[in-house]
């Protein structure tokens, strides 16, 4: 894919960087090592890849609500994502965002893509995200 993708926007901002593409969904609390990034869910497809600075995709959280600490621990380290886009909206990543935009200056977009869009991204895109949702998508690189 290499175009615009329009998305809803649950915290809107600007990022960039590559696409990592998760089939499953992820569970921050447990799931997510808040001090590097390492998505530490053994049982998870993306095992020891580290998600910091990468725009995360994937369908959506599983789990707890202390996965919001989890997330705005990371975003307060410098070690978040730096975007979310799921195939839904997530109030629990919202609020780990918004919070971190309140305390430290440092929200991360938020992003719900159709389910078209959704399928479309590869993980090693580079993606550079716009406040009002939309996605410019390049030709994906080897991470």
């Amino acid at each position: 894919m290499d175009g615009l993708i329009r998305t809803d926007v649950t915290v809107s901002g600007r990022a960039s960087g590559l696409a990592l593409v998760s089939p499953e969904p992820l569970s921050f609390w447990g799931g997510y090592d808040a001090t590097t990034g390492e998505i530490v869910d053994r049982r998870h497809p993306l095992s020891g890849v580290v998600a910091a600075q990468k725009v995360l995709i994937m369908p959506f959280t599983r789990g707890s609500s202390t996965g919001t600490q989890v997330l705005l621990e990371s975003i307060r380290l410098g070690n978040g994502p730096a975007a979310i886009i799921s195939s839904r909206t997530d109030t629990f990543l919202a609020l780990a965002s918004i919070v971190a935009g309140e305390l430290y200056n440092a929200s991360i977009p938020i992003l719900a893509a159709g389910a078209n869009d959704f399928a479309s991204f590869v993980t090693g895109q580079h993606l550079e995200i716009d406040e009002d949702g939309s996605i410019r998508a390049g030709a994906p690189l080897e991470i």
